[in-house]
């Protein structure tokens, strides 16, 4: 491709593809049909490739035209968002901080770690939850500051990544009155057999905890498992099993559910991290987090 890259034939031909033929696209856009015709054929000019191919009475997109199409997606959704982004720009002052939350990270202990920043009186946070390697996606893509993990991101050739270390807990078992008290003795052989809720294979803590029961002995009887450490804490506090979570949010976890605590999961421990792009970290808000 020689030249600078012309986005209005791209824009023409995404309507296409959106419209599903050259017609209804030239009624949307009001012109005329040979006009439409002759920007998507400058278009698949000036990439080499042809990017429709006909079907039947019309049109569908070659393999090039749906990459073509992903793109196009992407630039015209961010276009159709730019007239919010400086509205909001030139709204009341506030200082923006975009988190990343992976699924492992219990959201109590989100909400502690993000605490020094919700002192910020003109903060405005955004908060997303999701599958890790998801989120890291978001990062490089500059749509997040920084990403809560409960591991250390990953060495990548792509885009270098810092994980920085900014808490570490133990984990206790806690669980509704009527599981706890008969499991108080002889713990934690008393697990053997014991209804138990636990982190998905995908959560870093759970080899940790799968290692725990190895060493002890025990094999309990494991009735559910949760990528989503608030569904995992719901289930538990209505009697479903008793179920794993960082002390470090003991007094949290006592006034927002009706558990209690049964003992500590000796030697096992949850780690925290703040992920970001930058190994000297210049939003001011992180700075914050990580201090």
């Amino acid at each position: 491709m020689s030249g600078p890259f012309n986005y209005k034939h791209l824009y023409y031909f995404w309507v296409v593809a959106k419209e599903g033929g050259i017609s209804r696209a030239a009624h949307r856009l009001e012109m005329a049909v040979q006009t439409v015709s002759a920007q998507v054929r400058e278009l698949e000019r000036s990439l080499g490739y042809a990017l429709f191919k006909p079907a039947g009475r019309g049109l569908v997109l070659t393999e090039a035209g749906l990459a073509a199409l992903q793109q196009a997606d992407q630039i015209f959704q961010l276009g159709e968002a730019l007239p919010a982004k400086v509205r909001d720009a030139m709204s009341l002052p506030s200082l923006r901080l975009a988190v990343g939350i992976s699924e492992g990270i219990p959201k109590l202990v989100g909400h502690r770690l993000l605490q020094p920043a919700l002192e910020e009186p003109n903060l405005r946070l955004l908060c997303r939850e999701g599958a890790f390697d998801d989120l890291l996606g978001e990062l490089a893509l500059h749509r997040l500051d920084i990403v809560l993990s409960d591991r250390p991101a990953p060495s990548t050739a792509n885009i270098k990544l810092y994980s920085h270390p900014v808490g570490s807990s133990k984990i206790a078992w806690y669980g509704c009155s009527a599981l706890i008290k008969p499991l108080k003795k002889h713990f934690p052989t008393s697990l053997t057999d014991a209804p138990v809720l636990l982190p998905t294979v995908n959560n870093a803590v759970r080899a940790r905890l799968d290692h725990w029961f190895e060493q002890h002995a025990v094999q309990p009887r494991i009735v559910g498992e949760f990528e989503d450490s608030a569904l995992l804490k719901i289930f538990g506090a209505g009697g479903m099993g008793i179920f794993p979570v960082a002390e470090w949010v003991h007094d949290d976890l006592l006034e927002h559910y009706a558990v209690e605590r049964l003992g500590v999961c000796d030697g096992v421990m949850e780690h925290f991290y703040v992920v970001g792009t930058e190994k000297k970290v210049q939003h001011p808000l992180v700075q914050r987090l990580l201090s």
